[in-house]
């Protein structure tokens, strides 16, 4: 595996030293640091608040009701960072991809990548203009958040990114997009060079724009087995990466199969992101000492009571074994039908563990 950058530089900023920072960098720190995957959502009602006079896809562009969106949820639940309001597929729209939120379903790309023949049509992302709006939410985040906390920006990855323009939605199978990918690596190959391409310019962006950490989102890659996971989507993931991670902590986040995660930390990030489907303390073992880890507690436990939320919360955290490198998280994101005062208990849980050892 490649060495990771510690991003250990000094900074006079006040971010740099907070909890979650020290430990992406795998710092002792006198507590496990928490941030919800979702956090902002339909759950809260500060945020169906804000529905209810907007639809999604113009919460997501206008920058001012994200930034006021995510910050009355940090404030709410009192977390140590918080992530940009935005969606993993604007970025697809300036790569030529007619994208749609239709009221009350998933998200809809209308020209559909169907045949290997197609794939060429995904345009490479030049032109970051079109993006504007998600920069001008990380500017507008970073400058109305506590200044001792970290802002996370984030993308999707290039398999799941991929995965919506072939499926032209979700799927359950994603058989659509591995045909296309066994029938003509050649063609897969050249679309995912310029899906990489493309969100590491978006990322780095959203550095330039005041991001200090970013996450990758690879929610579908699951459906893959590590020996198709390495030849047709590691090395496009570790392009995507790259740059970025050269300059600050990425989490890379994978769900869906736990036989993956050797994998991933081979792609790069200087945290792996662990879905609930592996103990933790095992995932981090296979992931390697030299990586944070973050995670991961079933988003189900959510819905059950505030003593269960408790209890395994705390199995959780005796995984880790409070070692210096771990992010409590979900190991994917808040439910809608998820209780505030569960996500609360939570919370307190994790602040009230004490000391993450050195």
């Amino acid at each position: 595996m490649p060495d990771q950058p510690t991003h250990a530089a000094q900074s006079s900023e006040p971010w740099h030293d907070s909890l979650v920072m020290r430990a992406c960098r795998r710092e002792p720190v006198e507590r496990t640091p928490v941030w919800l995957m979702r956090q902002a959502g339909r759950y809260l009602p500060e945020y169906r608040r804000v529905r209810e006079k907007v639809s999604f896809k113009e919460l997501c562009t206008t920058p001012e009701l994200a930034t006021e969106v995510m910050i009355a949820t940090v404030e709410r639940l009192e977390v140590d960072a918080a992530i940009i309001f935005s969606d993993l597929l604007p970025i697809l729209e300036p790569m030529g991809m007619d994208l749609d939120y239709p009221v009350g379903g998933g998200p809809v790309i209308h020209n559909a990548l169907l045949d290997p023949r197609d794939l060429a049509r995904l345009q490479e992302l030049e032109d970051l203009s079109a993006l504007e709006f998600v920069f001008e939410t990380v500017r507008q985040t970073r400058a109305a958040l506590n200044p001792g906390l970290p802002l996370i920006g984030f993308a999707g990855a290039p398999f799941t990114l991929a995965g919506y323009c072939i499926e032209g939605g979700t799927s359950r199978s994603w058989s659509r997009t591995k045909t296309v990918m066994y029938r003509d690596e050649g063609a897969w190959n050249a679309m995912m060079s310029r899906m990489a391409r493309g969100i590491s310019r978006y990322l780095l962006a959203q550095i330039d724009a005041g991001a200090q950490i970013l996450q990758v989102f690879d929610s579908w890659v699951g459906c893959l087995s590590p020996a198709d996971y390495r030849r047709y989507v590691l090395p496009h993931t570790a392009e995507a990466i790259r740059e970025a991670a050269a300059r600050v902590p990425v989490i890379n986040f994978a769900t869906g199969n736990p036989s993956l995660l050797p994998l991933l930390a081979e792609a790069g990030g200087s945290v792996i992101g662990i879905d609930w489907r592996i103990d933790l303390g095992d995932a981090w073992r296979v992931v390697g000492a030299d990586r944070a880890v973050q995670g991961n507690l079933d988003p189900a436990i959510l819905l059950s009571d505030r003593e269960t939320v408790r209890r395994r919360t705390l199995d959780v955290l005796q995984a880790a074994e409070g070692k210096p490198g771990h992010i409590f998280n979900l190991g994917h994101g808040v439910l809608p039908l998820t209780p505030v005062d569960n996500v609360l208990e939570l919370i307190a849980t994790v602040k009230a563990s004490g000391k993450a050892a050195g």
